[in-house]
């Protein structure tokens, strides 16, 4: 195990006591477990926990005043996206032994893949006379810690962004485009991105709503979940070596390809269907809308 060595004098550990992660639900409170199954884009993500610092602690075993600002961070990072920011900071008092709750929520669409959390004690301001062995920057980390999150929801999980396609090659007035590069080998976060026009705004507040749809967000979102399945279900079968026999690395644009092949072609095989897909587009097209069940109200 590697430690991190800084260049100015920290406290020791248990001068932060942080309980776990819990996610709030309309249900009630539970623990955050290590991965969610059944999570998909539209699902917001309420995260909360408790922290407690020993301020004194924390500033006589930093080398700090008494005086010095201290905050206490949490930053979110989601690999599926590339997506990360802070998720709230919290300035802390001048003296004792503090409980903090950390309490913010996550857009669904802006997740993926893994949800790092990053809980840290910083210094809150710069220090101009700060002696050598303090910390002395603004953000100085004195305690930190992570956890993850693993969102794995049977949806197809893909980074997404929502821009202005005016800016864009892409028309104007189309309301997303999918984004597929790479070869099946390739990681599928790397290898697929869905952008969403701004400009089309009833697409973009679909999105935006996600987490509690209106009648027409589940319209519009079921479109664009059909749209994209078509797409990638179009990819897959463009690669003439691509079947269920093929082996791919786990979290692989090819793996991802054939769990959606499983998911929405159950009992045919990847042959049969890219055989209709070439001899009949139209009934293909229909088998598909069928599959993705499209504008179904779940």
């Amino acid at each position: 195990m590697t430690r991190r060595v800084l260049p100015y004098r920290t406290p020791s550990e248990d001068v932060v006591v942080a309980e776990d992660w819990h996610l709030i639900t309309p249900d009630g409170d539970v623990t955050a477990p290590e991965a969610l199954p059944d999570w998909d884009y539209r699902m917001n993500l309420r995260l909360s926990r408790v922290v407690r610092v020993d301020l004194d602690r924390a500033r006589t075993e930093s080398a700090l005043p008494t005086d010095a600002p201290l905050m206490l961070s949490a930053v979110w990072t989601a690999t599926g996206s590339s997506l990360s920011g802070p998720a709230q900071h919290l300035r802390l008092p001048s003296t004792g032994t503090v409980p903090v709750t950390i309490d913010f929520e996550l857009r669904g669409a802006d997740l993926g893949g893994l949800l790092l959390l990053d809980t840290a004690l910083v210094l809150a301001e710069r220090r101009s006379h700060a002696r050598p062995s303090s910390p002395r920057r603004a953000g100085s980390i004195l305690w930190s810690d992570r956890r993850a999150l693993r969102l794995q929801g049977d949806a197809p999980q893909f980074p997404m962004a929502v821009i202005d396609f005016s800016l864009t090659s892409f028309p104007d007035n189309a309301a997303w485009h999918l984004q597929i590069s790479g070869g099946l080998e390739s990681a599928t976060m790397g290898s697929l991105l869905l952008l969403v026009n701004e400009r089309n705004t009833v697409t973009a507040a679909a999105f935006e709503n996600a987490g509690k749809p209106r009648p027409t967000d589940r319209l519009v979102l079921s479109a664009v979940y059909a749209d994209t399945a078509r797409l990638m279900v179009e990819h897959a079968l463009s690669h003439e070596d691509f079947s269920e026999y093929s082996d791919y690395p786990d979290d692989s644009l090819g793996s991802t390809m054939l769990s959606l092949f499983d998911k929405l072609f159950p009992d045919q095989s990847i042959p049969d269907i890219r055989l209709r897909q070439r001899q009949s587009p139209s009934l293909f097209a229909s088998d598909l809308q069928a599959a993705v069940k499209i504008f179904e109200v779940s």
